[in-house]
């Protein structure tokens, strides 16, 4: 039986990696790659170095595979979904043959952004690939945003909502004041009409946890625009944005 490990790595920091997902790290013969290309290329960067701090060269094998073209194009609910369905089918039969790459008794490993469990499919990819599955939890985005912003998620008796950018465009749960925000494309919270948001902080960071970290917060209509010329400007800088925010109501004690 083939083992594959999937492997919580954090969202930027090589110092997040968990204890387990080092232990893991060691117990692999064959690291599989999905290269998403140059635009991304700093994020098979870190995947090297967390490789080239953990294990000695010439101990493991490296096998990379362009990623599947998916179409963004897609405007409404129903297209988007069946859009990411396509690509993940065509990513989930490139998954089956590299776990089919691996000899008998041999242990492949993805190294996934965040933690396996929080919009990551790979777990959900590797159901129908004849192989055990071990899944290692990391430091998620949302983790690292409440440590740089030094934020508790929770409120007293109060519930957390974690969605997308999409999910809020139509505008914000009402029975919901702490709502994180991932897998947005275009700052959802700052197109919402100015009665919704009145009183709502945002907690917003980009590339949270690596070297590229850049933060901001404060009341909705006193910093979106701000935020929306940060994300610009760091999405032109570097090609990619990777960001995740939290919308909170007032009062703070509610």
């Amino acid at each position: 039986m083939r083992t594959v490990y999937v492997i919580g790595i954090g969202s930027g920091d090589p110092d997040h990696l968990t204890l387990a997902a080092v232990a893991a790290l060691q117990q692999v013969d064959v690291f599989f790659v999905i290269d998403k290309g140059e635009v991304k290329e700093d994020l098979t960067a870190l995947r090297a170095e967390i490789l080239r701090r953990h294990r000695e060269p010439g101990s493991y094998r490296v096998v990379e595979v362009a990623d599947p073209v998916r179409d963004r194009t897609a405007a409404a609910y129903t297209e988007y979904s069946a859009a990411v369905v396509d690509w993940q089918d065509r990513r989930g039969a490139q998954y089956a043959e590299l776990v089919a790459g691996l000899a008998d008794g041999e242990t492949g490993a993805f190294l996934v952004w965040g933690d396996p469990s929080l919009y990551d499919g790979t777990l959900r990819l590797l159901d129908e690939v004849d192989c055990e599955v071990r899944s290692i939890p990391g430091i998620s985005s949302v983790q690292a945003l409440a440590a740089a912003h030094r934020l508790i998620l929770n409120r007293v008796g109060r519930p957390v909502l974690i969605t997308t950018g999409r999910r809020i465009a139509g505008g914000l749960p009402a029975d919901v004041d702490d709502i994180v925000v991932m897998l947005d494309g275009g700052t959802a919270f700052a197109q919402l009409p100015d009665a919704e948001v009145a009183d709502v902080d945002v907690y917003w960071g980009a590339y949270v946890g690596s070297p590229d970290e850049v933060l901001a917060a404060g009341p909705v209509l006193e910093v979106r625009e701000e935020i929306v010329r940060l994300r610009a400007e760091a999405r032109a800088r570097k090609g990619w944005i990777m960001d995740t925010y939290l919308l909170r109501r007032h009062p703070a004690d509610r």
